[in-house]
């Protein structure tokens, strides 16, 4: 199933709970939450406290994507602020495998996430582990970038490996989604499209978020 996952990275923060609102009114179904400390990405953005805030504000589930340096050390707080999901970088991990048993051991489902220069083949022996993998369609750090265009082929051969394997691991896009790059990626084989200036750059996040969603399913058949 096809589903839209704002990202409040893109949104107002003075109103992120109404934010947050009317993406969830125009279909929104979880909440994307970029994580950046400076170092692994070249940006700073929030942290376990504005998670916990905004775990009040909607029952959504909240979607952390940790773009951080030595991630085991905050996942458990992560955990306690209300997240649902918690992905790691392929890139940051050190010992990929005890980061994702981390993230399950505390009760998030757990994913990896893909920079663009990386292969998917290099997941392999993990994939039966996560939940989700996401696929990065930018560099990550910013919002507002260019969708790259061999993701498509990353998130081909990501459907052959959940098939040939026999799994059930969600595909996930960040970066560059949006009505003139969606119905390319969902055809490509993606279901959950993280989607932020695309939802709350004009700030219209509920009309935008239907747009985007209808466009989506559109393209899927649905």
């Amino acid at each position: 199933m096809i589903e839209i996952l704002p990202s409040i990275l893109s949104s107002d923060f003075a109103h992120l709970a109404d934010q947050v609102a009317a993406a969830e009114r125009g279909g929104g179904t979880i909440i994307h939450v970029d994580v950046m400390d400076g170092h692994f990405v070249p940006n700073i953005t929030l942290g376990p406290p504005v998670v916990k805030s905004l775990r009040k504000a909607t029952k959504l589930p909240l979607d952390c994507h940790l773009m951080i340096e030595n991630p085991d050390e905050y996942i458990p707080a992560f955990a306690d602020a209300g997240a649902d999901w918690a992905s790691v970088h392929y890139e940051a991990c050190r010992h990929l495998h005890r980061s994702l048993e981390l993230i399950a051991q505390h009760g998030m489902k757990p994913g990896v996430v893909l920079n663009p220069a990386t292969r998917v083949d290099l997941i392999i022996d993990i994939l039966p582990m996560v939940h989700h993998v996401l696929i990065m369609s930018v560099n990550p750090g910013f919002g507002g970038q260019s969708f790259i265009e061999f993701s498509l082929e990353k998130i081909r051969r990501l459907v052959e490996l959940r098939r040939h394997l026999g799994l059930a691991f969600r595909i996930e896009v960040d970066g560059g989604v949006a009505h003139d790059t969606v119905a390319r990626v969902v055809q490509a084989g993606a279901e959950l499209l993280v989607a932020g200036n695309a939802v709350f750059g004009a700030g219209q996040p509920e009309r935008d978020a239907r747009a985007m969603l209808d466009a989506a399913r559109k393209a899927a058949g649905q």
